[in-house]
């Protein structure tokens, strides 16, 4: 009997193992024939590709981030870090009333004061170099959330260091001769009738865009305005954006296992038709550029821009792109050589002034600006 009994566990186990076989090779299948996994590997389907490690980097990447069990695994430890230990893990910070918080706008960094002095000089000598051109700047810092919204922390750590950044890079800026635009007081003033900023998502939202458009076509005096838009909200109202709920990993979880979404009405901004019929196909192109963080790119920012100004605005926008990617990206392209604007608008991010500069940002901070 005993031996008949081991014979049994032993096919149990074997079976067993069988199906986790089997589960895993599902789990890799399905991993690597999901649309975008397709995508990414597609990319790599070259001898090249395949000599050089790309296309295993590319199945490394999908079999890390793909897996159909990934997400329930993520969510589950997010719903229990939310839900039960009222924690948004290492990267959120979570305050009161529904607010969450990124801890990169809260943390100090090592030589921050160094970094944004680097920085401070390299936009000062963009400045200069459009100046020379004939060609205005405009800079606007966008205000970290913790710091619009500072009373909703209720107790989340916000060190010194990044209390005292924004005001401490405005001196740094008029110290060079550039005057930024405020802002921070334009938020901070709207903010009496309601959000600015979306309380899920780490972005400013639709008002908050609006109000720092508006402030920035204040300073922009010298532009005349040659062209009208209009801004339409939907009918229909659907959840804010929410980024820091994806960090979470609980953007796909019931309302009550995850915090509720902002609400919003989203915006549009179209040109209207110039009197007397349709000119757009007769229009000159942009006078306006558009850099900056994802900000730029986020809550209807760009149309607002444009309806503030008067004009069009080609955005150059870059979500990721930190202090200067998108300004690198810039005026390394045949948009800049070919078709220089009047005026450039620079938004910059506040939570990325401190961070250690990189080698290719160091570059074009000190190099010259090409054209110029």
């Amino acid at each position: 009997m005993q031996w008949k009994g081991a014979r049994m566990a032993a096919r149990g186990q074997g079976l067993a193992m069988v199906l986790v076989m089997l589960w895993g090779v599902w789990q890799g299948l399905a991993a690597l024939t999901a649309p975008e996994s397709l995508a990414r590997l597609r990319e790599t389907l070259t001898l090249d590709a395949f000599l050089g490690g790309r296309t295993a980097g590319a199945v490394n990447h999908v079999m890390a981030h793909a897996l159909p069990a990934d997400y329930a695994l993520r969510a589950t430890g997010g719903a229990l870090r939310w839900g039960v230990f009222g924690s948004g893990g290492p990267q959120l910070r979570l305050g009161c009333d529904n607010w969450l918080f990124l801890t990169e706008e809260l943390r100090p960094w090592p030589g921050a004061e160094a970094a944004m002095a680097e920085r401070a000089a390299g936009l000062a000598r963009v400045a200069a170099a459009l100046r020379e051109r004939g060609i205005a700047l405009v800079v606007a810092v966008t205000p970290d959330k913790a710091r619009v919204q500072a009373e909703a922390l209720c107790g989340a750590p916000w060190s010194a260091q990044a209390q005292a950044r924004y005001g401490a890079f405005a001196a740094l800026l008029r110290g060079q001769g550039v005057q930024p635009v405020d802002a921070l007081g334009a938020l901070l003033a709207g903010k009496a009738a309601g959000d600015v900023y979306w309380r899920t998502d780490t972005h400013w939202n639709q008002r908050g865009a609006a109000l720092v458009a508006g402030a920035i076509a204040q300073a922009a005096t010298a532009l005349p305005g040659d062209a009208a838009f209009r801004t339409e909200l939907a009918a229909a109202e659907t959840d804010g954006p929410g980024d820091l709920v994806r960090l979470m990993s609980l953007e796909r979880l019931p309302a009550w296992l995850r915090p509720r979404p902002d609400r919003q009405h989203l915006a549009r901004t179209s040109e209207a038709e110039a009197a007397g019929g349709d000119l757009l196909d007769e229009a000159p192109g942009p006078q306006v550029v558009l850099l900056g963080s994802s900000y730029s790119v986020n809550a209807n920012f760009h149309g607002a821009l444009q309806q503030a100004l008067g004009a069009r605005v080609a955005n150059f926008g870059r979500a990721g792109g930190g202090f200067a990617g998108s300004a690198r990206d810039y005026f390394a392209s045949a948009a800049w050589r070919e078709t220089p604007p009047k005026l450039v608008v620079w938004e910059v991010l506040e939570r990325a002034l401190g961070q250690p500069v990189g080698a290719e940002e160091r570059t074009f901070l000190a190099a010259p600006v090409p054209g110029t």
